[in-house]
This record gives C-alpha cells, sequence and structure tokens, in this order.
C-alpha cells in the first residue's frame, strides 16, 4: 500500500481569500460609481467569493491533518464540505442577483460614469483570472475539490464580469437602460449552473463515487497483464476517492499450496506496479486460496 502524507494547501487559500476581499473593494467601487445593478451583481458574487474563500481555507487546514484514532482515513473528506458549502452560497447569490434585476428591469435607473466602472472591472477580472488559473493547476496537481470548485468559481466570476461589461457597453452605446438588469438576470441564471454543478460534485465525493472511468480501465488492466488462468486471479475490485486521496481494494486469488510468504510478495510486487502509475492510490490486497469455493462468494462486491 501506498500513503502519503496529506499535503498543506492552505496558502492556496489565502491568495483565494485575498482576491476576494480586493476584487470586492473594487466592483463595490464599481458600482457606487455607476449605480448599474450589473455591477451590483458581480460585486455580490465576489462577497460569496469572500465567505466561500474563508470556508475553502478551513477545509484545507482540516484536510491536510493526518489520521488519528477518530479518523483512521484522514480528513480528506472535509475538502467536500467546502465544495458543498460553496455551491449552496452561489445559489444564494444568484437569486438575490436575480431578484435585483428584475425589479430595476421594472424600476429602470439611469447609470452614469460608465467608463470609470468599466475599467475598475476590468482589474478586477485580471486579479481573479489570474488567481483562477493558479487555484486551477494547483487543483489538478494535488487532486483538490476545493482549489478546484474556487478555481472554477473564480473563473465563472470573469465570465460573469465579462458579461456585466458587455451589458455596460451596450447601454452606453443603445441609451437602452433595459439592458444592464437583463444581463445581470442572465449573470444569475449562469452562477446557478455553477452552484449546480459544485454541489453534484461534493455530493459524489460524499457517497464514495469510484476513480474516473478511465482510471478504472487501466488498473483492470495491470490486473489482467499479472493474472494466470487458474494460478493467480482477481476479483472484488473497488476503487473510491476521498478528497485528494484515492482508495483501492482487491481480492488476489492464489493456489492453497503457495507459502504466505510466496502470496505476501506476489501482492506486495503487485501493489508496487500499480503505484508505479498512481504514486498516490492507496492499495488494500485480501489473499485467498484459488480452490476454494468460500473465495468466490464475494467475487461481485
Amino acid at each position: 500500500m501506498s500513503a502519503s502524507t496529506p499535503t498543506d494547501l492552505s496558502r492556496y487559500g489565502w491568495l483565494a481569500v485575498a482576491a476576494a476581499a480586493a476584487t470586492i473593494a473594487l466592483k463595490t467601487g464599481a458600482w457606487w460609481i455607476t449605480g448599474s445593478v450589473g455591477l451590483l451583481a458581480d460585486a455580490a458574487e465576489s462577497v460569496v467569493n469572500l465567505v466561500a474563500a474563508i470556508v475553502a481555507l478551513i477545509a484545507l487546514k482540516v484536510a491536510a491533518r493526518p489520521a488519528d484514532k477518530n479518523h483512521h482515513f484522514g480528513h480528506s473528506k472535509a475538502e467536500y464540505f467546502s465544495s458543498a458549502i460553496e455551491g449552496i452560497l452561489i445559489f444564494v447569490a444568484a437569486a438575490s442577483i436575480i431578484v435585483l434585476a428584475i425589479e430595476r428591469l421594472l424600476r429602470p435607473q439611469e447609470l452614469a460614469e460608465l467608463g470609470i466602472g468599466m475599467a475598475i472591472s476590468v482589474v478586477a477580472s485580471v486579479i481573479n483570472g489570474s488567481v483562477a488559473a493558479v487555484l486551477l493547476r494547483a487543483g489538478r496537481r494535488h487532486r483538490s475539490i476545493t482549489l478546484r470548485a474556487d478555481g472554477q468559481h473564480l473563473l465563472t466570476d470573469v465570465w460573469t464580469s465579462a458579461g456585466v461589461l458587455v451589458g455596460i457597453a451596450l447601454v452606453w452605446l443603445t441609451g437602452w437602460q433595459w439592458l444592464d438588469p437583463v444581463v445581470a438576470i442572465a449573470v444569475g441564471i449562469n452562477i446557478l449552473v455553477t452552484g449546480y454543478g459544485l454541489v453534484k460534485e461534493s455530493t459524489a465525493g460524499l457517497m464514495d463515487v469510484s476513480l474516473p472511468k478511465e482510471d478504472n480501465q487501466r488498473l483492470l488492466a495491470i490486473l489482467d497483464a499479472h493474472s494466470r488462468p487458474g494460478e493467480v486471479e482477481f476479483h472484488a475490485v473497488r476503487t473510491r476517492e476521498s478528497g485528494a486521496r484515492q482508495f483501492m481494494e482487491m481480492h488476489m486469488l492464489v493456489p492453497g499450496a503457495w507459502s504466505v510468504t510466496r502470496g505476501h510478495d506476489a501482492m506486495e510486487d503487485l501493489i508496487a506496479v500499480i503505484n508505479e502509475e498512481f504514486p498516490d492510490l492507496r492499495v488494500t490486497g485480501h489473499l485467498e486460496p484459488i480452490e476454494d469455493p468460500r473465495s468466490y462468494e464475494d467475487m461481485h462486491l
């Protein structure tokens, strides 16, 4: 088996907190100057970003804790709670944005100082886009759903800002004030989709979803390469993900006449081959005599 010490990724959490605080200040200023409900919607999402970043920071700290007497498999599932909370917060923010936009659609308001407001929003988007790229890259490298969720949220915020800026630019060019709230409603719907995706992924993780299909197929191919019909066979192969950690279980059937040492060595050699390709995968194997009928009672686990 392979079990590496959990990596402390909280430095990325602090980066997300700093980015959220900076963009809140910038976007709130842009809304204050222009009076645009689209920019208000954009600023509201940045508030959600800040709350989510704080929750993510806490989750990353908890997930980095090693296994203890009460948590034998570590604390990595804490990341799923962070992702779920962020998804719920996104739903709340989106609903608020849509309500505000509908109210503004019914009661149009003249926008002011659009050029300055747009410039400020662009600066905030550059900050969000840069931090999102860092978080997504780190999330893929460390298989962290928390970092990926935060990165995706910030990236969505960039596209949100882009949509808002397009709406404001159209208002500026055409004078049609209703375009601003219409764009804000579209932004709210887009945010709802993002929130649904985060909640769906976090729920799957809490339900012990298996490794991706391509990884499972590769693992089965490795086992097939080490199988010898009638001498070495495998069944009850299962995998699961728990935050950044991955687990695999399997039953290895060998001749009953083999010594414990020979069976153990064969198992360890196979696990070493698996870990060459999947270095962070914790593999647990169970040896069974291939001639014993009881060995096949659990083959469909």
